[in-house]
């Protein structure tokens, strides 16, 4: 008897996740597999960030924080969001949670309600529709195209918007497409969003530190629009941290203290070790995660150059991020002869048994014709993962 609640059985697992899960489980066989599923870098946290947080811990700082974050952190934050990002939170406009995925779900848990419309620009990360079922909202997709570099128009939002519309959640760059709105596409989208009331925008900037060309804008930076947006962001794609879970957001008041008050009862405050450890992040000189986008740039660019030479499989040129979001539609109808390839979801399970390479389908992405392609991994692995790729799909006819 299943006596789970319908909301669980409503919710999907994290399609990348369970490609790890599965990757995971071919390497407790004996299984050579290369794992390009995950977004998490392959670098080391910084050593004045791990410094940071031993001293924490040989100070004590092992009790509980306030529920928003230590005051330190938070007047930290609003330093950094200042002196990068032209943005102005007052510490108490921040609030500091278990990773920015939580931040996001606070969110979306304050502030939809059940038949709310929330907006997704496609391709999307994998958690925001899920979150927005949560919450018993209606995800409503807003495609994009690869010709228009994955990036909604201002006509396109305006023709997605309806009465029943509470927010709209998009990252820039972007997880999958690693696609990067200019600062003139930003504003043109948000006088659209600012002429309907009662309308909000999370916009996602956890790639911010990783941008190719150019400079990173965030939404908020525009005065007119500041109070309808709420910014999120973290330390585990810039500086290393994934797995010292810490992510936050700039909002305006009332959706801070709705925040405090949800994240107070599921979670209270963030490790104080990882918040001791993210302060020292903010407050850190910008050429480490100057150095690290430089050899994502090399990744990228070397990723491409070898994609190029596998028939069928175009992409656009992402500008951040690292990934790859190439079209696979050349493929689909196609056999080995014991599996034919119907979806991207088929393709990525192939590729896993056939290639032991980890990959993950655009379908999770609200993109069925697509596959994402981390590139956050050394350059003898991507070498060795199109190599595999390439005499896999070979074979398909």
């Amino acid at each position: 008897m299943n006596s789970l609640s319908d909301r669980i059985n409503r919710l999907a697992e994290s399609a990348t996740l369970a490609m790890s899960r599965k990757s995971r489980e071919l390497r407790a066989k004996g299984v050579d597999v290369i794992n390009l599923s995950i977004g998490e870098p392959d670098f080391d946290t910084p050593d004045v960030i791990k410094a940071a947080a031993i001293k924490a811990i040989e100070d004590n700082i092992t009790h509980y924080s306030p529920v928003p974050g230590f005051p330190e952190l938070r007047a930290a934050i609003s330093d950094k969001l200042k002196r990068d990002n032209n943005l102005d939170y007052e510490p108490k406009q921040i609030v500091v949670s278990t990773g920015a995925k939580q931040a996001i779900a606070n969110v979306v848990l304050s502030m939809v309600n059940s038949g709310d419309e929330v907006l997704l620009p496609s391709p999307y990360w994998v958690s925001y529709i899920e979150m927005v079922k949560m919450a018993e909202g209606t995800p409503k997709m807003v495609p994009s195209s690869l010709e228009n570099d994955f990036k909604i128009t201002p006509d396109q939002l305006e023709a997605a918007i309806t009465d029943k519309t509470k927010l709209i959640i998009f990252s820039s760059p972007c997880n999958p497409s690693g696609s990067v709105y200019s600062g003139d596409e930003l504003r043109a989208l948000g006088e659209v969003i600012i002429q309907h009331k009662d309308l909000y925008v999370i916009a996602d900037e956890i790639y911010e530190h990783i941008i190719f060309e150019g400079t990173h804008v965030s939404l908020a930076s525009f005065d007119f629009i500041k109070d309808r947006v709420i910014t999120v962001n973290g330390v585990s794609k810039g500086f290393a941290m994934t797995g010292w879970r810490i992510g936050y957001i700039g909002a305006p008041d009332w959706i801070v203290k709705a925040c405090i008050k949800i994240q107070g009862q599921f979670t209270s405050g963030a490790s104080t070790i990882s918040q001791k450890a993210a302060e020292a992040a903010m407050n850190m000189d910008k050429e480490t995660t100057q150095a690290m986008r430089d050899i994502f740039l090399t990744r990228r660019d070397l990723l491409l150059g070898l994609l190029k030479d596998i028939p069928g499989m175009t992409t656009n040129v992402p500008q951040g991020a690292f990934y790859v979001f190439p079209n696979i539609a050349y493929y689909l109808g196609k056999t080995n002869g014991a599996m034919k390839i119907e979806s991207a979801s088929d393709l990525c399970m192939y590729l896993l048994n056939e290639a032991h390479v980890a990959l993950v389908t655009g379908e999770a992405f609200g993109e069925p014709e697509f596959i994402r392609i981390s590139y956050a991994c050394s350059e003898d692995t991507i070498r060795e993962s199109v190599i595999r790729i390439g005499a896999a799909l070979a074979k398909l006819r």
